[in-house]
């Protein structure tokens, strides 16, 4: 199999898949039987999928998720989004460059064949969820075990929606909502409870692609290309969010990935789309991505965030500054160079007004670059279906950005919600589980200072864990309860105290459960002056060896001494956390928070002095048709404040995405005009709100229609 392949991962399994062949550009290639064409040809180092028509500018993928069209190629004459449909044996793959010459195709539809024509089948469901993914799942669990007729589409070929891109330890309550277990094993755990529920139904790869005033939603079931209304009693929304772009000159080059896309690529087809990734955004998604990155061995070269702070949860944060990873606070993107894919990036430190700081310009090297600036709700058909009186909710994403924990619970909620809508006589549902709901959606607390020179016992563990979020694992699995937080304060810090006589025993549990990987236990019985320290690591046991000399860091990043490595093990039941035990002086022991490990991380191979050529790419807000940040901003500035008015100077959100992409960056550039957005009229939006084949539309009618 080609290079780009990722053959071993601290914790995900590499499929055994049969390999199948298919062509581009009629010659024959490889890929894992199963996988999208896009992640098969990123595996074979392809990542130019076709040149947009209006300025000939490379184009690869950026959201991996059906929401935007960039990635569109040529199956057999047809465009398809390579990044949603799978490759098939023989299939045969152009770049979409120019338009198809549709003469060429076979006729699909006459009007003369009205005897070939299908009924387009109605189905009367209870509910109806559109989205499988933790909030979806987890009220479909609900809902299924009061026995209330389900049915939950998704498009995706698995269950899970972005759990299955996860593969740390989520945070939260471990009963209520998984906490301590990995996202990939979450979602495996709900799609089991949903597969043991007879009254829900399950359609995969199954798109929804509008709402009627009917009151009906039409369903492409794609693999067989068959298209259903339904017509439910309720509507649940759990459609999850997109992905915000950002406007930066080069800013479309191949190369220039969503964090989802970038995650879906690495995590779910374990394809290795990069060596040396630079990364936007210091949220819990930027952070994360980074990490997940050095799990597959990819260099993180920098990191960039807008705020003086990083957005994200701060044991995230710890993570990268463990492995030396650069985090650049009050910086931001200026240009990513390349001529046909994504060579260095400029980037500058910004001003007290977020404008760049001249002087402070510096570039930087890398082949990727991630964007993770922040998630928009896909809610289009949420209000839709409010628009034609629908009865409707929305969980998860789609009603608020927010953890993938809360979300679950939300679904949890919306579940009951609508089985008491529908009638049926449950309990109230207590008032403590919103606010819960509320706390596992609320935003990390400031970072406090810890007093880690303190010594409770000969063997104890160490939290260097220092922010107020969501999270109990290491309560919940103590075996002698002895560290404790907060029944009614599930945010608060986690305190280890000794109790009725009961001592920590070393069990080392909570080193392995903790998802911030942010605590060590301090081992003081054989040797005061030199004591045994175990740390948590995700990383392949064969990195180390019993007698390495490694460097160990405090919470921020800063080496403190090199140690001997004395043993390490995996807990059975916390599968793929390694625990290594270091030998250390006691002057530093109990400020060890990390490893840090030398395998190529942050040595890119490669020169600056390479990078000169500067992109032909503008600043583009709409990627369908190419406008820049800068038309959109002269309109504004010249008094437009009609979206369609742009819409018909431009063609801004006319392309296939229907404006998914655009639309929020262009209010973006009223609000930075000190334009209310009470003054900006919205663009008519399109009642059919995902692409579909005319062809599969073209053939079907409904009863009483000619």
């Amino acid at each position: 199999m080609p290079h780009n392949r990722i053959n071993s991962h601290p914790i995900l399994e590499i499929p055994k898949s049969k390999t199948i062949k298919f062509l581009w550009q009629q010659k024959p290639l490889q890929a894992r039987e199963g996988e999208t064409i896009a992640s098969a040809l990123i595996a074979n180092g392809i990542d130019i999928f076709g040149h947009h028509p209006k300025d000939e500018a490379p184009l690869g993928i950026f959201c991996a998720n059906g929401q935007c069209s960039q990635c569109m190629v040529l199956v057999d004459g047809k465009p398809v989004k390579s990044c949603m449909t799978k490759v098939k044996p023989g299939m045969s793959v152009m770049p979409a460059d120019g338009l198809p010459d549709i003469s060429t195709l076979p006729a699909v539809y006459s009007t003369s064949s009205a005897s070939q024509e299908k009924l387009t089948e109605i189905i009367n469901k209870s509910v109806l969820i559109i989205g499988g993914g933790p909030a979806g799942l987890s009220a479909a669990i609900e809902l299924g075990k009061l026995g209330v007729d389900v049915l939950l589409v998704d498009d995706k070929s698995h269950l899970g929606g972005k759990l299955v891109l996860q593969t740390h330890r989520f945070f939260g309550s471990t009963k209520a909502v998984y906490a301590g277990t990995r996202g990939v094993d979450i979602a495996k755990l709900l799609s089991q409870q949903i597969d043991e529920l007879d009254s829900v139904e399950v359609w995969l790869e199954t798109t929804a692609v509008a709402i009627f005033e009917e009151k009906t939603v039409g369903l492409w079931r794609v693999e067989k290309d068959e298209y259903i209304l339904v017509k439910p009693d309720v509507l649940l929304v759990a459609t999850g969010a997109r992905e915000r772009s950002l406007p930066f000159k080069g800013n479309t080059l191949p190369g220039i990935f969503g964090a989802g896309a970038f995650q879906t690529l690495v995590n779910r087809d374990l394809v290795k789309p990069t060596n040396n990734l630079f990364i936007i955004g210091g949220g819990n998604v930027g952070l994360i991505a980074g990490y997940h990155a050095l799990q597959a061995g990819i260099n993180v070269v920098g990191l960039v965030e807008a705020m003086p702070q990083c957005g994200g949860y701060k044991v995230h944060e710890d993570k990268l500054a463990r492995f030396g990873v650069p985090i650049l606070t009050s910086h931001t993107i200026l240009e990513a160079k390349g001529k046909d894919r994504v060579k260095s990036v400029k980037i500058a430190e910004l001003d007290q007004n977020f404008q760049p700081l001249k002087g402070t310009e510096q570039e930087i090297s890398c082949d990727c670059v991630l964007i993770a600036v922040g998630l928009n709700p896909v809610d289009e058909f949420f209000q839709k279906a409010k628009e034609v009186n629908m009865a409707v909710f929305a969980a998860g994403d789609a009603e608020e950005i927010a953890e993938a924990s809360a979300a679950m619970f939300a679904g949890k909620i919306k579940g009951l919600e609508i089985a008491k809508h529908l009638g049926l006589e449950i309990p109230e549902i207590p008032e403590q589980w919103r606010e819960f709901e509320n706390i596992l959606k609320s935003r990390p607390g400031e970072v406090l200072p810890l007093n880690e020179d303190a010594h409770p016992g000969d063997v104890f563990p160490v939290m260097h864990c220092r922010q107020e979020i969501p999270c109990d694992p290491c309560a919940s699995v103590c075996p002698n309860n002895l560290i404790r937080i907060d029944l009614d304060n599930i945010r608060g810090l986690p305190e280890f105290c000794s109790l009725d006589g009961k001592k920590c025993i070393a069990c080392e549990r909570c080193v392995a459960i903790c998802p911030g990987l942010a605590i060590t236990l301090v081992d003081f019985r054989e040797d005061p002056q030199h004591p045994i320290v175990s740390i948590p690591l995700e990383f392949p046991q064969n990195y180390l060896k019993i007698g390495d000399q490694v460097p160990v860091t405090d919470v921020d990043g800063n080496i403190l001494a090199k140690v001997p490595v004395t043993y390490m093990r995996t807990l059975r039941q916390f599968s793929h956390t390694l625990i290594v035990r270091v030998q250390a002086p006691a002057d530093v022991a109990t400020k060890i928070a990390g490893i840090r490990l030398f395998f190529g991380w942050n040595q890119s191979e490669e020169t600056i002095d390479q990078y000169h050529q500067q992109t032909q790419q503008e600043n583009i807000v709409c990627r369908c048709e190419h406008v820049s940040a800068d038309t959109i901003r002269d309109l504004v500035r010249s008094g437009v404040r009609d979206i369609n008015q742009i819409k018909a100077v431009t063609k801004a959100t006319m392309g296939a995405c229907g404006g998914k992409t655009c639309i929020s960056l262009i209010k973006k550039i009223f609000r930075e005009e000190d334009v209310s957005l009470d003054e900006v009229t919205d663009p008519t939006q399109r009642p059919v709100f995902v692409e579909i084949p005319l062809d599969t539309l073209a053939n079907q009618h409904q009863e009483g229609q000619q």
